[in-house]
């Protein structure tokens, strides 16, 4: 399986503080938020990851990310002319997919919960045994500005509506989505929305049709923070600020995951730690080789 991050678009709920660079570089206590997606793939297994950016804004990504060689992982870039709905990026993807099940997650969401790594790869396992599409929902209360599932009585899917005005549930949709091979596929039937978007929820509901959706709830012990706006980005950061005060360890520490997996060595962090030097994050890198 191949991972992508959608990390284009203009930020404008972000303005004027991303109207020079993306938003997905904004730090996030310490780390780009870029590192949080990239750190949900790496914990899944993915090492091959696509990062879709805008045109000005990849030569930023290259020089913070490189060829992902320092993680272990690979990484390859791609330009999003314009916007048009989350689904383009699987379009955007062909080339670099060829076929492949793919993992896309959203640039600006942040996931933090016990045993993630386990429910990542069961959704792997789902997609690449019964070549279905696996989607997670979370309560929200404000589901009128999401994707919404609905459920019947023994918890099954029964429908999507994107950012519906009378939601049927308070379910919404996160922004992680797991597919088979045949995505890039099943996107090209998908027509634009009356605001002239590939929506994700019209691709999430090419598959339920086809009877091939599955829907994991992540339940209350989880934490699904999307950082599009400024004071969910503020609380996003004192989440992991709390997080890592508390436990001494850190969140979405890309070197950590990659050492932790076997995917590097430990003079590959003591290489970051001499790059990072005198920052928290080579302090908390050398504690880990030591």
């Amino acid at each position: 399986m191949k991972g992508i991050v959608l990390a284009g678009g203009a930020g404008t709920r972000l303005y004027p503080a991303t109207k020079a660079f993306s938003k997905q570089l904004i730090p996030l206590y310490g780390k780009p938020m870029v590192y949080y997606p990239i750190s949900v793939l790496m914990l899944a297994g993915i090492r091959e990851i696509l990062i879709i950016t805008t045109p000005d804004d990849q030569p930023l990504f290259k020089k913070l990310l490189g060829n992902g060689s320092q993680f272990g992982i690979e990484l390859s870039y791609k330009v999003q002319e314009r916007p048009e709905g989350i689904a383009q990026a699987f379009l955007l993807a062909d080339e670099f997919l060829q076929g492949e099940d793919a993992c896309l997650i959203l640039g600006d969401n942040v996931f933090y919960g016990q045993s993630f790594d386990r429910i990542l790869r069961e959704a792997i396992q789902t997609v690449e045994t019964k070549r279905e599409a696996v989607v997670f929902s979370y309560f929200v209360r404000d589901p009128e500005r999401y994707g919404v599932v609905e459920f019947n009585e023994e918890h099954k899917v029964i429908s999507i509506e994107e950012k519906p005005k009378h939601p049927k549930s308070n379910y919404a949709v996160v922004g992680l989505y797991f597919y088979p091979g045949d995505v890039v596929e099943q996107t090209r039937t998908v027509r634009p929305s009356a605001r002239g978007e590939l929506e994700i929820t019209t691709l999430n509901q090419v598959y339920l049709e086809k009877g091939r959706l599955a829907v994991q709830t992540l339940g209350r012990g989880f934490a699904w923070l999307d950082t599009g706006t400024f004071e969910s980005l503020h609380e996003a950061g004192e989440f992991i600020r709390a997080i890592e005060k508390r436990q001494g360890l850190q969140v979405a520490n890309l070197e950590e995951i990659g050492y932790n997996k076997g995917w590097i060595s430990r003079d590959d962090v003591l290489s970051a730690v001499n790059q990072y030097k005198g920052s928290d994050y080579a302090a908390y890198l050398l504690r880990l080789v030591k």
